[in-house]
């Protein structure tokens, strides 16, 4: 269950239950990113405006998928009545919702958008392995499928997103002179990461050192590293999340490893993805927990 932060209380014992507790889930995500798309329209960025009402129209659509297989099945919308027991929470705006709008960009929200999508998709299938009947483990299943068919959606926008980022920063005559390449962007990541470890607690300060320690030595092979992974990025277009900035990295090591043809090359590339991927996995559970306690 690592992409849920804790286990569900209870089974589900209906499918009047699942239906109601689906609808809650898709009516809580169309809304927040509703609140987000308004917040930065008037911020004034429509760009990052439009990408979060797509979000919501998506989530909506999802919520009327639901309510029309309720009414169908059984005869009638989902009752919120229905829910015995608070749910894990599977929606996280990540500080999304606060930040300026300066600091976001298409595919941070997509980040953040896919791994709602992986919460949801935990769940449900928690909610299919625990299921007392056949019918909410089938209904369950069928739910954990379409939320991993929305994962892989938003993967290829988020891939979308990060290549019309970089065509964009490429062409900008104001960033020539101010791009970054993967050592710099791990070194930027070991900064944030001992940032954090200032102030965190014994035990995850060291593991956050020790992370943190990684980082500059997986920049410092990068230094000397033949292929380019990932190419240059702008510095506006840096995360300054610790997490996001790991989802990033990790994005390019696997990119890199999809395109790579000489075998040497991607072995090493292969082993700093598995690095990444170890390391963004314990930054999603457990840095937001500590960052929420440091505040």
């Amino acid at each position: 269950m690592s992409f849920l932060k804790s286990e569900p209380a209870d089974s589900v014992k209906s499918l009047e239950e699942l239906f109601a507790i689906a609808a809650a889930m898709e009516q809580e995500a169309a809304t927040r990113y509703a609140e987000i798309a308004a917040r930065m329209r008037r911020e004034g960025d429509p760009a990052l405006a439009e990408v979060f009402e797509r979000l919501s129209a998506d989530e909506q659509g999802h919520l009327d998928s639901v309510v029309h297989w309720s009414q169908k099945t059984k005869g009638q919308a989902p009752d919120p009545a229905r829910i015995r027991w608070v749910a894990p929470e599977t929606f996280d705006d990540e500080g999304v919702a606060t930040a300026h709008p300066r600091l976001l960009s298409a595919y941070r929200a997509l980040s953040m958008a896919v791994r709602n999508e992986e919460r949801a998709f935990a769940f449900w299938s928690y909610v299919a392995a625990h299921a007392k009947t056949a019918e909410v483990r089938q209904a369950a299943e069928t739910m954990a499928h379409e939320e991993l068919g929305h994962v892989a959606t938003l993967r290829r926008e988020r891939r979308q997103a990060f290549h019309a980022g970089r065509r964009h920063a490429d062409g900008n005559p104001e960033n020539r002179g101010r791009e970054v390449g993967q050592p710099a962007l791990e070194r930027r990541l070991a900064d944030l990461l001992e940032a954090v470890a200032a102030g965190a607690p014994p035990p995850e300060r060291s593991h956050l050192e020790q992370l943190a320690g990684e980082a500059r030595r997986l920049a410092d092979e990068l230094d000397g590293y033949p292929v380019a992974l990932g190419g240059a990025l702008s510095l506006e277009a840096i995360p300054d999340d610790p997490v996001a900035l790991a989802e990033l990295l990790t994005e390019r090591y696997l990119e890199a490893g999809d395109t790579l043809q000489d075998e040497e090359a991607l072995h090493r590339v292969q082993i700093m993805a598995g690095s990444a991927i170890a390391r963004l996995a314990w930054l999603r559970n457990d840095l937001p927990e500590l960052q929420r306690g440091a505040g």
